[in-house]
């Protein structure tokens, strides 16, 4: 079964900046395009952004050339650099399959962007 594991969240200023990092325990990571999702306080889970395995990538209109995301596929990788955050950002931020993710998800990150 596959396991996600996030990191790198933490409590950072408006403008501010945050590099996610996520581990993807399966030998054939490296064939799935994989996405970084986010659950803010009493909304629905969405999908932030997502790289194919050549690294193509797409992100939501709400975080376009502010977040980029990246994937290292010799370490089973994903990272998500975060910059010029703002208060909308605030959420648990999840990595998963980018198309149809796994039912199974990590524990997530929790960013939280606030004075």
């Amino acid at each position: 079964q596959v396991q996600f594991v996030e990191s790198g969240g933490g409590l950072v200023q408006p403008g501010g900046s945050l590099r996610l990092s996520c581990v993807v325990s399966r030998t054939t990571f490296r064939i799935y395009i994989m996405g970084w999702y986010r659950q803010a306080p009493g909304k629905q889970r969405e999908l932030v952004a997502n790289i194919t395995s050549g690294g193509k990538t797409n992100y939501a209109d709400t975080v376009k050339g502010r977040f980029t995301i990246s994937r290292d596929n010799t370490k089973n990788m994903v990272y998500l650099q975060m910059n010029s955050l703002n208060p909308e950002d605030t959420a648990v931020y999840y990595c998963n399959y980018g198309v149809i993710p796994s039912g199974t998800w990590g524990q997530g990150t929790q960013v939280t962007v606030s004075s």
